[in-house]
């Protein structure tokens, strides 16, 4: 009971962070210390394969899984808040409420009532009697959710294909097509050049220089020739650099 004391309220509050935080890497750690706990729970509770499966599968593997996940999107992607289902908030407020509610009432039972037969169960040790169990008494419902576990998998991957409508371009066609831009509109085939290439600073401010000493515009970005923050020392080329660029959206269809 010690243990459970000391360890509900930190549950309980990294519970609450994980709903309400605003960042996706806090409400990660908020659930990794929640998946933690509860493996302390099962091991106080003398269930050392529950502990064990829940450090090795759920903290271990789907944590990594959400960390992944978190480093490929990135920590800035927000997602839409419009609703495209009519119902959908209410219809979850519902549902968890009454999963709240059964919960509570599973809980109160649970502590207020003797606990029967677990020591039967666990009669040659928790993972011979959890092994029984599931492989036993409990083989058909195990069986159908291993088969909606699978099916919700295979969903998830079939939400998330997306459908090519045009044929994927290899390396032979964009440099084909760059040379096509290059001989009609005279659009160099190559990336553009770096800033500070012969240049006295290799900053993204300090404009490449051509041979005959002048700067190159297409080095340079135009927020930052707009907003006049090109380093000093080519101030008297900063006009020459506008009109270049404009000259250059203009021939390009407003693409650089």
């Amino acid at each position: 009971m010690t243990t459970f004391w000391l360890l509900a309220p930190i549950m309980v509050i990294a519970a609450l962070g994980l709903i309400f935080s605003r960042k996706a890497v806090h409400a990660a750690l908020s659930l990794a210390v929640v998946m933690i706990s509860l493996a302390v729970l099962y091991a106080a509770l003398d269930a050392p394969f529950l502990f064990a499966v829940q450090i090795i599968v759920y903290t271990g593997a789907i944590m990594m899984l959400f960390l992944f996940v978190l480093m490929l999107v990135g920590v800035d992607a927000s997602e839409s808040l419009k609703e495209t289902i009519a119902g959908q908030r209410l219809a979850a407020a519902v549902i968890g409420l009454i999963f709240g509610v059964t919960i509570v009432l599973a809980v109160g039972q649970t502590v207020s009532g003797a606990v029967t037969g677990l020591q039967a169960a666990n009669g040659n040790g928790n993972p011979y009697g959890l092994s029984e169990l599931l492989f036993g008494k409990y083989v058909l419902a195990f069986e159908f959710t291993s088969a909606l576990l699978i099916t919700a998998a295979l969903g998830a991957m079939v939400l998330a294909h997306k459908e090519r409508l045009t044929p994927r371009h290899s390396q032979a066609d964009i440099a084909a097509r760059r040379m096509r831009e290059y001989a009609e509109s005279g659009r160099h085939p190559g990336p553009l050049p770096t800033p500070g290439v012969f240049a006295r600073h290799n900053a993204v401010d300090t404009p490449a220089l051509l041979p005959d000493g002048t700067p190159l515009a297409s080095s340079i970005s135009s927020s930052l020739v707009a907003r006049g923050q090109v380093r000093g020392g080519f101030d008297e080329d900063v006009d020459k650099v506008v009109n270049q660029l404009e000259d250059e959206e203009e021939s390009f269809g407003g693409e650089k």
